[in-house]
């Protein structure tokens, strides 16, 4: 009798086991560029759906459309989102602040790809130049990549107490709102910290400069963009998890085979008025590259970087950043 009581108990159970994980999975599309093109490939071809499916759920993504690392963090610790794309200090922030609440986890490295700062001002020759009215665009001050960058740089060209010199001229814009406003002499922006196909479309103009590029004040190349979830949605959804996971795998396969085709997607997606040879330009450029095995360079942290961490962070970031070199970085 306390067998079928068992058997009973565990009958009954078994739907709302089977109604715990989510039927719909939200993702932003990140600040924009081709550091979000698995995103893209995903969303037009319905790899998470086509996943879901093998897997006998029933999963619909939902694109938004937003981006920016600010953005697609608050969004991610309110709910709004369940898997969001960034880089690593937009991460590594975040996931510092979030411990033992939100427990904000690395999933995939996404994109490893420089970043160019590139000015209209002709009396910008380097950061040492920066005046009063100056203004740089990064996706989100004091968070994302080029304002960690720049932190960086300010070390490297001040010293180390002058970490944040630099964070007075930044303001927050997406890369292509950030692109319009360079192009613009009718705006405050005279100078925008930006990645691919951002940085070819403004070079074009004769009077856009590089003064200095992400590898100069890290040190080499590093992670761009990734991928990250909370704790609770991993746990909660490992199925969804699962099919979210493969159908990432399928597009960065996808676009390491057929860059073209990738490209064409990316036109279709979001274009940025670019052509096709334009995106192919940047696709097959060496330096950028689609890969899930983590570039993080020691020096975001090994230089001061300037995060705002709670005691014993960086300590903590270092070990972490050690473990997961060479690796694909994922959530277990």
């Amino acid at each position: 009798m306390k067998r079928i009581a068992v058997a009973l108990a565990l009958a009954l159970l078994a739907p709302l086991a089977a109604r715990a994980e989510v039927e719909e999975i939200k993702i932003p599309r990140g600040a924009g560029g081709v550091g979000f093109l698995p995103l893209l490939v995903m969303e037009q071809k319905g790899l998470v759906e086509a996943e879901a499916q093998k897997r006998g759920i029933k999963l619909k993504a939902i694109w938004i459309k937003m981006g920016g690392p600010a953005v697609v963090n608050d969004m991610l610790i309110s709910g709004a989102a369940d898997m969001v794309a960034a880089g690593p200090p937009a991460f590594l922030i975040t996931w510092d602040r979030t411990r033992g609440s939100a427990g904000i986890k690395g999933v995939a490295a996404m994109t490893s790809i420089p970043m160019y700062l590139n000015t209209r001002a002709p009396h910008l020759k380097s950061i040492r130049d920066l005046k009063d009215g100056d203004k740089i665009a990064v996706t989100a001050v004091k968070v994302s990549i080029p304002a960690i960058i720049l932190q960086m740089a300010a070390i490297k060209e001040f010293g180390r107490n002058e970490w944040a010199s630099l964070d007075k001229y930044t303001v927050s814009l997406t890369h292509p709102d950030a692109l319009i406003s360079l192009l613009s002499d009718r705006t405050e922006v005279t100078a925008h910290f930006t990645s691919p196909p951002f940085h070819q479309k403004e070079r074009k103009s004769p009077n856009i400069r590089t003064i200095m590029t992400s590898d100069d004040a890290i040190g080499g190349p590093s992670t761009f963009t990734m991928l990250y979830t909370t704790s609770k949605f991993h746990d909660a959804n490992p199925k969804v998890y699962a099919a979210f996971l493969a159908a990432f795998t399928e597009a960065m396969r996808l676009i390491n085979a057929d860059k073209k085709a990738a490209a064409e997607t990316f036109i279709a997606l979001e274009g940025q008025g670019m052509k096709l040879d334009e995106v192919m330009e940047v696709l097959e450029d060496k330096d950028v590259r689609y890969t899930t095995s983590p570039a993080f360079a020691q020096g975001f942290f090994g230089r001061g970087g300037g995060m705002a961490l709670r005691a014993g962070g960086a300590a903590r970031y270092r070990q972490c950043l050690r473990r997961a070199a060479g690796r694909p970085l994922r959530l277990r």
